[in-house]
């Protein structure tokens, strides 16, 4: 049977691999080496199933959201991350990579961050686990996420605001890795998406498959079958889309539809569009589309969200992009903030703007009446709040 999983070698087709400073060697390889069996081995599974029931507040619940559904002509089914502790899918990965350090007798934790949900869940964690821990991000994405910083300093960790390039996500993970060459002996850097070397794409993608092993279990109850006609998530480094479709990727009978930042438009050079306008490149370790000029320079993205503004993608969906396995099309700004007003006022929740891209996508898609979806709310709106004020009355919704 075709698989569209990783290969032996760290591969999605052409896509991924480890391509790293020699210094990183390895402390890479011996991730690498020793993932698999920990992730795999009893006591790890259950610490790691007893924390995401008793803290994380798992399982996530399978909601039938009728008004949307009427709305658009199918049957929704709202993936509720967002009621995750923490408030977004996040805490999955960083709950996992923790135990996984330890395992590895790791002493010191550092992580990126663009929303700051991330940096949020890593804080949280190493909280939990009495380690210290250093957060990566970029100065724009402090200020406009400023309520994340917070929380992550009360947690106790070290908010380091990165000045250079754009000053976002890519900028701060730029900034995680060069932390990371200066302390490879006893740092474990927790990625949050699925990008960089491998196994990173792959570890983090297994982490985060509770979620779609939760689909199955849930659409059975609701609907009688364990899979959906389609399914739904936003993307920008892949981690929240690789856990809705992990357990769905080689049965053909689901269609995945994944949204990525649009930004003003992949017709302008303000968007973070990279499978729309990216083109076979290396960041951050591993071989994927990127955002680059002709001479192989980064191309800075634009997004209102800052969990999306990332001028790469995971290798995974790259893979799932060129072989025509996954519909990636762009939300533009204004198309992500009007789903999110809409779903506010039709089901009463308020999504974050990165979640927002995949409730953009619900015009773009035609659906039979028949057809079950499934789409995941990756975070809730707490920390988009101010964004949303900002552009209520363009959209004719005032908020009180």
């Amino acid at each position: 049977m075709k698989s569209y999983q990783i290969d032996t070698n760290g591969y999605y087709g052409e896509f991924g691999g480890a391509y790293i400073p020699e210094i990183l060697y390895q402390t890479v390889e011996n991730l690498r080496k020793e993932y698999l069996p920990i992730l795999e081995s009893q006591s790890f599974q259950t610490e790691y199933h007893a924390l995401l029931k008793d803290y994380v507040g798992r399982p996530s619940p399978l909601y039938y959201a009728q008004r949307l559904s009427q709305k658009y002509g199918c049957r929704i089914y709202l993936k509720r991350e967002d009621l995750n502790h923490t408030g977004a899918h996040k805490i999955n990965n960083a709950i996992g990579q923790i135990l996984l350090a330890r395992r590895m007798g790791k002493t010191r934790i550092i992580a990126e961050t663009g929303a700051g949900q991330h940096g949020v869940a890593v804080a949280t964690v190493c909280a939990l686990m009495n380690m210290p821990c250093r957060v990566y991000m970029g100065a724009t994405d402090v200020q406009r996420q400023h309520m994340n910083v917070e929380r992550m300093r009360m947690l106790g960790a070290e908010v380091f605001p990165v000045e250079s390039g754009n000053r976002t996500l890519k900028d701060a993970t730029n900034e995680a890795i060069r932390d990371w060459c200066c302390h490879p002996a006893d740092t474990f850097y927790i990625i949050g998406s699925t990008v960089g070397p491998h196994p990173y794409p792959d570890l983090v993608a297994r982490l985060q498959s509770v979620i779609s092993r939760e689909i199955k279990e849930q659409l059975l109850a609701h609907e009688g079958r364990d899979y959906p006609d389609c399914l739904i998530a936003c993307v920008g480094g892949g981690s929240n889309a690789a856990g809705t479709i992990y357990h769905y990727i080689d049965d053909e009978r689901v269609r995945i539809f994944l949204g990525e930042a649009g930004g003003h438009g992949i017709e302008t050079a303000e968007t973070a569009a990279t499978i729309q306008c990216g083109s076979t490149g290396i960041i951050h370790g591993a071989r994927t589309l990127v955002m680059q000029d002709a001479d192989g320079q980064i191309i800075e993205p634009y997004s209102l969200s800052a969990g999306l503004d990332y001028p790469g993608i995971g290798p995974l969906h790259a893979h799932l992009a060129r072989m025509h396995r996954a519909t990636v099309m762009a939300v533009n700004d204004d198309e992500a903030l009007r789903a999110a007003f809409e779903l506010t006022r039709l089901e009463g929740i308020i999504p974050a703007l990165e979640s927002a891209h995949a409730l953009g996508l619900l015009t773009k898609i035609k659906f039979r009446a028949d057809e079950v979806v499934v789409l995941t709310v990756s975070g809730r709106g707490d920390k988009d709040l101010e964004t949303y004020l900002a552009h209520s009355s363009r959209f004719n919704t005032p908020i009180f």
